[in-house]
C-alpha cells in the first residue's frame, strides 16, 4: 500500500505580532496563573484531601468547585483577553452529562480548549484527563493534576492497565459529575510521527491517515468497559486551527491562534459496540472520519454544521477573576507578612502535597467503606 504524505504545517507569521505590550501582559498573566494556582492548592488541597477520608463524593464536590473557579480564568484569557474565536459545529450537547471525550491531538494545547466547552456546559470542575506520567512531576501543576484525579500513564500497557482500571472504578458513581477526556493518538501530531504511523498502518493493513495518527484502542476499550453503565454518551471532538498550530506561549502572549474550531459528534453510549474488538473498530472508524473532516477543513476553512454556543459573560468572568486574585492576595499577605504559623503551614502543606503526589496517595473514604460494609 502506498503511504501518502501528511499535510505539512505551513510556517507563517503569528496571527498577532509579539509587541512589548503583549510580552508584559503575557508575563503578568503567567505570574497570576502560577501564584493563584500555588496559593489555592496550598490552602485548599490539604482540606480537600482530609475530606476525602470521609467520602469521595464530598471531596469531589469541593475540589470540583474550587478548581472550576481557577480553571475558568483560562477560557477568559483565550476568548476575552486574547480575542481568540471559538467556533463550534456538529451536534449540540446538553448540560451536565456524564461523558467520555475522545479528541485528536494536533498540538500541546488542545486539551486546554476543552475547558471552553466544559465551562459552557457547567462541567468545568469535573473534567479528568488521561495524561503521560511525566506531566505529574511538574512543580505546582502536578499537585493540581493529582488533586483533580487525572489518570497518569507510563505508556507501558502491563503497567498502565491495572492503574487505569483501579482509577476508573472510582468514577463509576452516577452521582459524581464526569467528563473523562482521552487523546487516543497518545501524543501530539507531527509530520515525522505521522509518517511513522502511516508506515505501520500500511504494514499491518490499517487505514493510512494524513491528518491524525492511528489511535491506540486499548485505553479507550478499558475505559468504556469500566464506565459504560454510568455514562450518557461519548463526545467525539475534532479540533482544528484556522491560522496555524499554537503553542502554550502563543496562548500566554496572545499571538495565536486566530480561531479554534471544534466539531462535536455526540454518540449515545448504547450505540457503541460492547466487545473490545468491535469497539476498537468503531474507534478506528471515528478517526478515519476525523481525518476526512480535517482534510475538508483545510480546503473549506470550516467544519460542517457550524452553530452558535452561548457567549461567555464578560461580567461573570471579570467577577470570577477579581475573586480569585483578591483571595490570592489575601493568602499571600497572610503567608508572607502575618503570623509565623501561616509560614509554617505553607511549608508543611507544600511538603504534604509533594509527598502525596510523589507517592500517589489517595485517601480511603471511611464513610463510603462503612456504607459498603
Amino acid at each position: 500500500m502506498e503511504v501518502c504524505k501528511p499535510h505539512k504545517t505551513i510556517e507563517k507569521q503569528k496571527y498577532r505580532p509579539l509587541t512589548p505590550l503583549r510580552v508584559i501582559r503575557g508575563l503578568i498573566c503567567l505570574v497570576v496563573f502560577v501564584c493563584t494556582a500555588f496559593f489555592f492548592l496550598v490552602y485548599v488541597a490539604p482540606l480537600a484531601l482530609v475530606s476525602g477520608f470521609v467520602t469521595i463524593h464530598y471531596r469531589r464536590k469541593v475540589t470540583g468547585f474550587i478548581f472550576s473557579i481557577w480553571l475558568s480564568m483560562w477560557p477568559f484569557l483565550f476568548e476575552k483577553i486574547n480575542g481568540t474565536k471559538i467556533v463550534f459545529s456538529g451536534d449540540s450537547v446538553p448540560e451536565k452529562e456524564r461523558v467520555m471525550i475522545i479528541a485528536n491531538h494536533r498540538t500541546e494545547v488542545d486539551w486546554m480548549y476543552l475547558w471552553n466547552l466544559a465551562l459552557r456546559k457547567g462541567c468545568l470542575g469535573c473534567i479528568k484527563y488521561m495524561l503521560k506520567s511525566s506531566l505529574m512531576k511538574l512543580p505546582i501543576f502536578g499537585w493540581a493534576f493529582h488533586g483533580m484525579e487525572f489518570i497518569s500513564v507510563e505508556r507501558k500497557w502491563e503497567i498502565d492497565e491495572p492503574v487505569m482500571r483501579q482509577m476508573l472504578s472510582t468514577f463509576k458513581d452516577p452521582q459524581d459529575s464526569l467528563w473523562l477526556a482521552l487523546f487516543p493518538e497518545g501524543t501530539d501530531y507531527t509530520e515525522q510521527k505521522c509518517l511513522r504511523s502511516q508506515k505501520f498502518a500500511a504494514e499491518v493493513g490499517l487505514p493510512v491517515l494524513k491528518n491524525v495518527l492511528l489511535p491506540k484502542t486499548r485505553g479507550f476499550c478499558v475505559s468504556l468497559e469500566v464506565l459504560r453503565n454510568s455514562l450518557d454518551a461519548v463526545y467525539d471532538l475534532t479540533i482544528a486551527y484556522k491560522h496555524q498550530l499554537p503553542t502554550f506561549l502563543d496562548n500566554v502572549f496572545g499571538i495565536d491562534p486566530e480561531e479554534v474550531h471544534i466539531h462535536i459528534r455526540r454518540i449515545p453510549v448504547e450505540d457503541i459496540p460492547v466487545s473490545d474488538s468491535e469497539a476498537a473498530t468503531w474507534l478506528m472508524n471515528a478517526f478515519q472520519l476525523k481525518d476526512q473532516l480535517l482534510s475538508d477543513f483545510r480546503s473549506e476553512g470550516q467544519f460542517p454544521k457550524e452553530r452558535s454556543e452561548a457567549e461567555l459573560s464578560t461580567l461573570k468572568c471579570l467577577v470570577n477573576v477579581a475573586v480569585v486574585i483578591s483571595l490570592t492576595a489575601l493568602l499571600a499577605y497572610l503567608s508572607l507578612f502575618s503570623s509565623i504559623w501561616f509560614k509554617i503551614y505553607v511549608v508543611l502543606a507544600s511538603g504534604l502535597l509533594s509527598l502525596v503526589n510523589h507517592l500517589k496517595i489517595r485517601p480511603l473514604p471511611v464513610l463510603d467503606s462503612y456504607k459498603q460494609m
